[in-house]
């Protein structure tokens, strides 16, 4: 009879070498900007899933899923309470990662648009996050999920602008939802595309440790974007390795408060605490790899996601694109054992905010086209009141908002587009978390709670002012940004599958041209 693997087992197997042992105080030494005789070019390692929620890790208080190895990152690092996906969809949060820029000016403005090379984007006035990376001399490595070149998902991404700087190993299978070892595949650097025979997450974790062997005598910035726990094709279809799965009974787990009890909706969540139990174990795969190597003190490592998954939450008909905390709250973790506290920390960090900190966290020039904030001394220095709020926009979604240590708001800045049917439900909504950690009751309209809603909607409007957005509904801004057979296409079947999701320029000016 085959063994099946218990809880307790799974923990001593997977677990990174040395992660039941006690931290050592090397990992506790003072923050600094760099100390007198340490190193002075810190490594890279980005390390971020596909639609995994904040509180989907055991480090943030769930009990019942296992995440031995990333727990034990948090700890020796500096956890996040308030990390925010800005925008919680897969393209603009990409874009939005890889370019400090809004998506009003990169043109990562919703799913399958193609981003515009940092030239255009730009104005030849700065650099995207690869391209500063590879210029200061770093070997630079992207593996999986891609999603920013537009269009037809099924096609490699040529050399070139269109990798963003990722010049020297680049395997991606663009955007795919088969993470099976029977299918699961990648393009290689000829453009063939290549099946990893193994489940995806895995074997790209393998594709990391050789990327670790190979550029270990020099400063390199490896960034590593795993699908799960994404669901796969159908609501409620989250198939995850069959060892993980059975580590899971449905029928015990705890749903969140906000989610009708159902037999589906158990499954679900079976399949997606699987997903991310297996992301723990190539992230310890990778951890021991940059251990191995004697690279562990000198290595960034950071762990996130692109959005959050509601899971039914609230009955939402769909898994993100919403200001609700489960879409837009993500996990970060930062781990620097050379210069970092371990510590728990509740500073609000925002996408915006990754690419400027973590270049100014390895000493690196921030280019002048970054809209976030360079937050590398305020996470030094414990500062953790430095950000007041981040902004919340999702331009598919015609919404605009902000978040708070305490408040979620979002309002719709078209009602009529959303009276004839075209796209997300109307999302005027305002949360206290802390009288109501699950959102469950909408204060948009309560008397009561007026003047927050004035202050959250005057912090929001503050935002789109700086960003230039005057709250265009979407079906102006596709009709105006696409070259016309991409905006046909997305109009009337989506470009997912075909078209190239070409923009004519910066949606930014071709935007306010259109209101002059």
């Amino acid at each position: 009879m085959k063994h099946r693997m218990t809880r307790r087992e799974f923990l001593e197997r997977s677990v990174t070498a040395g992660a039941l042992a006690a931290a050592g105080p090397a990992l506790a030494r003072l923050a600094s900007a760099g100390g007198e005789g340490g190193p002075s070019r810190p490594n890279l390692v980005f390390l971020f899933s596909d639609q995994q929620s904040f509180d989907m890790l055991g480090c943030n208080g769930n009990g019942q899923i296992l995440t031995p190895n990333i727990d034990k990152a948090a700890s020796e690092g500096v956890r996040f309470n308030h990390c925010i996906s800005n925008s919680p969809l897969c393209t603009p949060y990409r874009g939005i990662l890889l370019s400090g820029m809004h998506p009003l000016y990169s043109g990562a403005i919703t799913n399958d648009f193609r981003m515009l090379p940092s030239e255009v984007a730009t104005q030849d006035r700065g650099k995207y996050f690869g391209e500063a990376l590879r210029d200061a001399g770093y070997r630079t490595g992207y593996i999986g999920k891609w999603h920013l070149y537009g269009g037809d998902r099924n096609r490699p991404i040529p050399p070139g602008p269109y990798r963003f700087g990722f010049d020297h190993t680049f395997l991606s299978n663009n955007c795919t939802l088969v993470f099976d070892k029977e299918r699961a595949y990648f393009w290689n650097e000829t453009g063939q595309k290549e099946l990893y025979g193994d489940w995806e997450p895995y074997g790209q974790a393998r594709q990391a440790m050789k990327f670790i062997d190979e550029n270990a005598d020099r400063p390199f910035a490896l960034f590593v974007s795993w699908h799960p726990p994404h669901n796969w094709s159908g609501e409620y279809n989250y198939p995850a390795p069959e060892e993980l799965t059975k580590l899971y009974d449905p029928s015990g787990l705890r749903l969140r408060p906000n989610v009708e009890n159902k037999p589906q909706v158990r499954r679900m969540y079976q399949g997606y605490m699987a997903m991310c139990t297996s992301l723990d174990k190539a992230f310890g795969w990778i951890l021991d790899r940059l251990e191995a190597k004697g690279l562990a003190e000198n290595t960034i490592v950071v762990y996130t996601s692109d959005h959050g998954d509601t899971l039914r939450s609230r009955g939402w008909p769909g898994h993100k694109g919403c200001p609700q905390a489960e879409a837009s709250r993500v996990p970060l973790i930062l781990r620097y054992p050379g210069r970092l506290k371990p510590r728990q920390s509740n500073l609000l960090v925002g996408t915006f905010d990754l690419m400027p900190t973590l270049l100014g966290m390895m000493g690196l020039a921030v280019p002048p086209t970054c809209q976030g904030r360079d937050l590398s001394s305020a996470i030094a220095e414990g500062r953790d009141d430095a950000v007041e709020s981040l902004p919340l926009v999702l331009m598919p979604g015609d919404w605009r908002g902000v978040y708070t240590r305490r408040h979620t708001y979002a309002f719709t800045v078209d009602a009529d587009l959303k009276e004839s049917g075209i796209g997300y439900p109307s999302l005027n909504c305002l949360y206290d978390r802390e009288a109501d950690p699950h959102e469950m009751t909408n204060l948009f309209h309560s008397p009561e709670h007026q003047a927050v809603r004035q202050k959250m909607h005057e912090q929001s409007l503050a935002w789109m002012k700086r960003f230039g957005d005057t709250g265009w509904p979407y079906g102006k801004v596709f009709e105006t940004v696409l070259v016309p057979e991409d905006a046909a296409i997305e109009k009337n079947q989506g470009l997912q599958s075909q078209g190239n999701g070409r923009l004519k320029g910066r949606p930014i000016d071709l935007l306010g041209a259109e209101d002059r």
